[in-house]
């Protein structure tokens, strides 16, 4: 089967996060460090953006009560509407000298999200500080869990249909992992490999970053430096499938469309030179796959 990419939106700066709200179909994302999140509602085309104040922020997803929960830098906070802007922190989790990243919401409404050295003029992943980062889990009730330490790049996550594993990406040691999961009680445990891109076996995959999966249980997972979203069977480790995009950083995706069927894609241009944009000045774009013969599901929201 062949895909089909379309370019939705252009000239963000760092696209990363992207949440599909199914009941108004519009795609939310942030442009990560100008502090802007985004609303593309994909039956009019139209993008609209909000800027958050000062912080950085990686995170914005629907509350079940209304409004939103987002990052801004070391912080969690409740958006309270998309007319409103108004931001409330609930909770500061990290050093200043950190910031949260990547996010995403399982089954039984629980936040969970990731944290790495604030790296605003870092330009590779290589020279990224390693282990200064952590895995969090926040609850409804506000109180916030750390589950595992010595993270460089917390990124993608995501979870089996049945609850029973979940998956997670630290981006620097180029691995995923499967974990054990609890959902009852939002623990992990067992931690093992599922996909190692510096593996001689899965080449020219740059870094792993965001996440999703498909009703197939396959990953979709964004490579950073590598213009490409793979996937990938968990159970094997091999790549099932490579759609390549017309530039390099690739950072994060999820499904989404009516029927679920599309993925959507964004991209960086964070720190490239005028000449590497205009050698790729797709570069920072919103894409949108269509095409792929598979389906991702609804995403989850917060409950708090």
């Amino acid at each position: 089967m062949s895909e089909k990419i379309e370019v939705v939106v252009k000239n963000i700066q760092h696209g990363e996060g992207p949440h599909w709200d199914d009941t108004t179909q519009c795609l939310y994302y942030v442009d990560y460090f100008v502090n802007d999140v985004h609303r593309y509602n994909a039956v009019t085309g139209d993008d609209s953006r909000l800027n958050l104040g000062d912080s950085s922020v990686s995170i914005i997803i629907p509350r079940q009560k209304g409004g939103f929960v987002v990052s801004q830098k070391t912080d969690l906070a409740f958006l309270d509407s998309w007319d409103s802007g108004k931001v409330t922190s609930i909770a500061k989790v990290e050093a200043d000298a950190n910031m949260i990243n990547d996010g995403k919401v399982d089954a039984s409404g629980r936040l969970w999200f990731g944290s790495c050295v604030c790296g605003k003029d870092i330009h590779e992943p290589e020279d990224w500080p390693k282990h200064q980062g952590s895995l969090y889990s926040l609850d409804a009730d506000g109180s916030v869990k750390k589950h595992i330490s010595n993270i460089s790049i917390s990124n993608g996550m995501d979870w089996t249909d049945d609850n029973s594993v979940m998956y997670y990406i630290d981006s620097i040691p180029r691995q995923v992992w499967a974990f054990d999961f609890d959902i009852t009680a939002g623990t992990i445990s067992n931690q093992r490999t599922v996909a190692d891109f510096s593996s001689t076996e899965i080449q020219d995959m740059g870094y792993a970053d965001g996440m999703a999966i498909d009703t197939e249980g396959k990953l979709w997972m964004t490579c950073f430096n590598a213009g490409k979203v793979v996937r990938i069977d968990p159970e094997t480790g091999t790549v099932m499938r490579t759609v390549k995009f017309p530039c390099e950083k690739i950072t994060s995706c999820c499904f989404g469309g009516a029927d679920f069927t599309d993925l959507y894609v964004t991209s960086s241009q964070y720190l490239m030179t005028p000449a590497q944009v205009e050698k790729t000045p797709l570069a920072g774009s919103i894409f949108k796959v269509t095409g792929l013969g598979v389906r991702g599901r609804k995403a989850n929201t917060f409950s708090g």
